[in-house]
C-alpha cells in the first residue's frame, strides 16, 4: 500500500514524514528523487550540459541549480525542453524506490502529488493542512524569504479546499510537535489494521 503525503509549503510535510520513518515505515521523497537523477554522472546532467553548455555545472562539475532555475524562469520553451527531460526519469527514481520498499505500508511525499500523475502510485492521499497564516509564518521563518514570495508558492499550489477535497485523510498540523506525533501515531495503526 503506497501513501501520498501531500501538504502545502509550510504545512510541515517533513515532520510528519520524519515520525512515519521513526516508525519503521519506508518514505520516498518525490523532491529528493528529483535530486537524484541531475546527480554527477547521471544521464541526465550530461544531456542538460550538452543543451545549456558548460556553464550549467559548478565547480565541483554538479548542476548550478540557481542558473538552471534563472535560465527556464526566463524562458518557457527551455522549461517546457527540461520539463520534458526530467520528468520521465524522476517518475522512474520514483517507481524504482516505491518498488524497493520493505515496510508494511509505503509514505510518497511530494509537494505536488495533486497537480501532477504522482497520485496515480497511491492507493490513499494523506493531506498536512494548517491555516494559511500559519503557513506564511512557519515558512519566513524556515526559508528567510518575502512574504511574497510566501504568497506566490501558494497561489502557485492546489489550493487548500482542492486539496481537502482530494484527501482521503487529513492531519491537521496547527498544534505542538508532540500533537503531530501523536496524530501521525494514531493514523499509522490505522494504515496498519487496512493492510
Amino acid at each position: 500500500m503506497i501513501i501520498g503525503l501531500t501538504g502545502g509549503i509550510g504545512s510541515g510535510k517533513t515532520a510528519v514524514s520524519d515520525s512515519f520513518e521513526a516508525l519503521g515505515i519506508d518514505i520516498v521523497d518525490a523532491d529528493l528523487a528529483s535530486r537524484v537523477v541531475v546527480q554527477k554522472g547521471k544521464p541526465c546532467l550530461a544531456q542538460i550540459q550538452e543543451h545549456f553548455g558548460d556553464d550549467i555545472l559548478n565547480e565541483d562539475e554538479e548542476l548550478d541549480r540557481a542558473k538552471l532555475r534563472e535560465i527556464i524562469f526566463q524562458s518557457d520553451q527551455e522549461k517546457e525542453w527540461l520539463e520534458s527531460l526530467l520528468h520521465p526519469a524522476i517518475a522512474n527514481q520514483i517507481k524504482d524506490e516505491l518498488e524497493a520498499s520493505n515496510s508494511p505500508y509505503t509514505i510518497l511525499v511530494s509537494p505536488l502529488l495533486l497537480e501532477t500523475n504522482q497520485k496515480d502510485y497511491c492507493s490513499q492521499v494523506l493531506v498536512i493542512d494548517v491555516p494559511i497564516e500559519i503557513q506564511i509564518e512557519r515558512t519566513l521563518k524556515r526559508d528567510g524569504v518575502s512574504e511574497e514570495q510566501v504568497q506566490s508558492i501558494i497561489s502557485a499550489q492546489i489550493s487548500r479546499s482542492e486539496r481537502l477535497n482530494l484527501a482521503d485523510e487529513v492531519i491537521v498540523n496547527d498544534g505542538s510537535l508532540e500533537d503531530l506525533q501523536r496524530a501521525v501515531k494514531n493514523i499509522h495503526q490505522k494504515f496498519l489494521s487496512q493492510k
